[in-house]
């Protein structure tokens, strides 16, 4: 009895990382991430439907999302290139936010201004340029909240990452959506980018992150200056325009080819939420085959569903902070595994809002959870010295899982029951898991290793497990 009180303070220590300034300016900065999803994806199809544009057409505005998944392209120039004026005067990270949030609420007015019935192709190229700020404000952000928090942090600024862009996307959304009733479509999105403006105050209102350099990195880039000097052919701006190509596009990736099972790494990343991810692509055709209607699945998994997501995602955050990253990845990936066998169960109960309910209730706090701990685990292998560059790389890395590998849910749903195929789902959960802990036992394993004079090196919490 007498741990008890000690257990209820450390948690109690664990969930006050929710209070810090950093953390709540996270979660600003998430609403801003959130916000334009939805404003070039399901909101803009409601407004193209009301056009009267053919589905043909709908169907190809799913290209302008492309910015996204290729957002590692640019992101070394935004890690590394200054500003004219607002490096100066705001510093690297708060003056490519501004310059992206700009541009994002500048591409969201142009949208707005748009007629799909008069102009269509003007609309989609508007759609695309609102896609590219929003993915470079990702860049940007992803950046500055890593290297703003300490790793004790990570989970808490997940958890509000991820309910700042729960929240954002709720607006440009079912808010959106409200305000479009009764509003004219052009002053709906005049609104919308009137909000990201959420996002530029909470920059201007908030510090440059200190720019650190591994001592891994500095040698690596000076090391390539000087081979570059000593060639007479590229003397002079030749030699120190390679030089920055090499910090910024080559040395990002050559330093995460650098980390021990780097290769298992990135494995792990694309198939640890492999099975929340069978789930999940084929629930609506689940709940609909067992007989619930279209307001009964949008009232339980989309309205108390979100709010379940919020609760898993700060759970996330407190599990991270009290055991740390690789044990919270293992003990969230185990408890998303174990909820998808909830589906079994409602597979067998038909058509059952109660368990329905349940159902939800556990798989999106679970899955909140595990996104929660995967988030603060991305943040964890980025070197602070290329962190928008890798962190912009390992996120397009994780969406292997949910856009290739889960692709064939729906082929396997049509050749086996539900209660199979959610059986198949926990199952292919555990590739992942067992990835998790060979990684684990390996860190723990060179941690033994290491002599026991050695004291705290310089950046560890950019080093890889």
């Amino acid at each position: 009895m007498s741990s008890s009180p000690q257990a209820s303070s450390s948690w109690a220590k664990a969930a006050s990382v929710y209070l810090d300034r950093r953390i709540i300016a996270i979660l600003f900065l998430g609403f801003s991430s959130g916000l334009p999803l939805a404003l070039t994806g399901a909101t803009l199809s409601v407004w193209l439907v009301e056009g009267g544009i053919a589905k043909t057409a709908i169907g190809m505005f799913a290209l302008v999302g492309l910015p996204y998944t290729l957002k590692f392209a640019w992101a070394p120039l935004i890690d590394r290139l200054r500003l004219p004026v607002l490096t100066r005067l705001l510093g690297r990270r708060r003056g490519w936010a501004v310059l992206t949030q700009l541009g994002l609420m500048l591409a969201l007015l142009g949208l707005g201004s748009t007629d799909p019935a008069v102009d269509l192709w003007r609309m989609a190229l508007l759609a695309l340029v609102v896609s590219f700020f929003s993915a470079s404000q990702d860049i940007v952000l992803d950046a500055w909240r890593v290297e703003i928090l300490d790793e004790r942090q990570y989970g808490a600024g997940a958890a509000a990452v991820v309910l700042g862009y729960r929240i954002g996307m709720l607006t440009s959304g079912a808010g959106a959506l409200y305000l479009a009733s009764v509003l004219p479509w052009s002053l709906v999105y005049t609104i919308m980018a009137a909000l990201v403006g959420v996002g530029l105050v909470t920059m201007l209102l908030n510090r440059e992150p200190e720019i650190r350099v591994s001592p891994e990195s500095a040698r690596r880039e000076a090391d390539v200056a000087a081979f570059l000097e000593r060639r007479p052919g590229l003397a002079g701006w030749r030699a120190e325009l390679l030089a920055w190509l090499f910090g910024a596009v080559v040395a990002p990736f050559a330093d995460f080819m650098t980390r021990r099972a780097w290769v298992a790494i990135l494995l792990f990343i694309a198939i640890y939420k492999l099975g929340d991810v069978y789930a999940g692509a084929m629930a609506t055709p689940f709940y609909l085959e067992l007989g619930f209607s279209k307001i009964e699945i949008a009232n339980v998994t989309k309205a108390f569903g979100l709010g379940a997501s919020i609760i898993g995602g700060l759970l996330g955050g407190v599990v991270v902070s009290r055991f740390g990253v690789m044990r919270s990845l293992l003990v969230c990936g185990l408890l998303q595994m174990v909820s998808n066998l909830m589906f079994v169960l409602l597979a067998r109960s038909g058509h059952d809002i109660g368990m329905l309910t349940v159902v939800i209730a556990v798989e999106n706090v679970t899955g909140g959870m595990g996104t929660g701990a995967f988030v603060a685990y991305l943040s964890s292998l980025c070197n602070v010295a290329y962190t928008a560059t890798q962190y912009a790389l390992l996120s397009s890395f994780s969406a292997v899982g949910r856009d290739f590998l889960a692709a064939s849910s729906g082929w396997l749903a049509d050749r086996m029951d539900w209660a199979s195929y959610y059986l198949l789902s926990t199952s292919a959960a555990l590739p992942g898991l067992l990835l998790l802990l060979w990684l684990m036992r390996r860190q723990s394993e060179e941690f033994d290793r290491r002599p026991a004079s050695v004291g705290p090196q310089p950046n560890l919490r950019s080093r890889s497990p």
